[in-house]
């Protein structure tokens, strides 16, 4: 398993190496999923994105936060009904496990990542859950990356949404290591065997650990090598990059 953003990618651009280490896993035949909570994609266009970056990752190798989402709410409520605050990546995620998308009453209320965030759109999500709906939302980042700066995310929606409303979401993407125990099955893996790899302490390396996982940080992202033992929990690993992972792939 291994992170995309901060990995493979950062802000569009190729790490050195990743093309190296995706190309490497396909010609040993090991089994893996790029991982990424960002659920305004779905793993068609993210594939293209990589591919446009210089890396070569099939479709069925990437697992987003949308594509967890409809798992968990595939599993809970068959054949349901949610109101989406989010993008393609998410209403796809859903309308592919046979949901209804509607604002009539519906069973939940799903927020994920947008660039479009509407005054109207948020209201009416805040109606919803006060009017019983339950609520759950792809991921809790609070912010993400762009080439200007920062943008608000997720969890920086999710905090509004709570405080006019009274009621917490479930987080479904990481660190929830329900994202990655969904990922382990779609590939039949087993957490003993399966390594996670990632730039972020609070998010990757504690998903992988509560996971079951062997973890490996790597510093082409957020979390810096003087940060590390500022957590109460270690990776197994701490590498420069993914190009330092390359030559152990066999």
């Amino acid at each position: 398993m291994t992170d995309m953003d901060g990995v493979l990618v950062h802000e569009g651009r190729i790490i050195p190496g990743a093309d190296e280490f995706i190309a490497r896993l396909r010609e040993t035949g090991k089994p893996f999923l790029v991982l990424t909570n960002n659920s305004i994609y779905t793993p068609r266009d993210l594939q293209f994105r990589l591919r446009t970056s210089g890396i070569d990752v099939p479709v069925e190798s990437i697992w987003t936060s949308a594509l967890a989402t409809a798992t968990f709410l595939d599993d809970q409520r068959p054949q349901g009904s949610a109101y989406v605050v989010g993008e393609a990546g998410l209403t796809t995620a859903l309308h592919e496990i046979g949901y209804v998308l509607t604002d009539n009453s519906p069973d939940y209320v799903v927020l994920g990542e947008t660039r479009t965030y509407s005054f109207e759109a948020v209201t009416t999500a805040i109606r919803l859950i006060r009017g019983g709906a339950r609520w759950v939302a792809t991921n809790p980042d609070p912010v993400g990356p762009s080439p200007e700066g920062v943008l608000p995310a997720t969890g920086a929606v999710a905090a509004l949404i709570s405080r006019a409303t009274g009621v917490e979401p479930y987080f479904i993407g990481k660190p929830n290591s329900l994202m990655m125990r969904a990922a382990l099955n779609r590939v039949s893996a087993h957490s003993e065997t399966t390594v996670m790899i990632g730039d972020r302490m609070d998010t990757d390396i504690i998903a992988g650990l509560e996971a079951g996982m062997r973890t490996v940080l790597v510093l082409t992202g957020i979390t810096q090598a003087e940060e590390v033992e500022r957590f109460p929990y270690r990776p197994n690993r701490v590498v420069a990059s993914v190009a330092d992972l390359i030559d152990e792939i066999e």
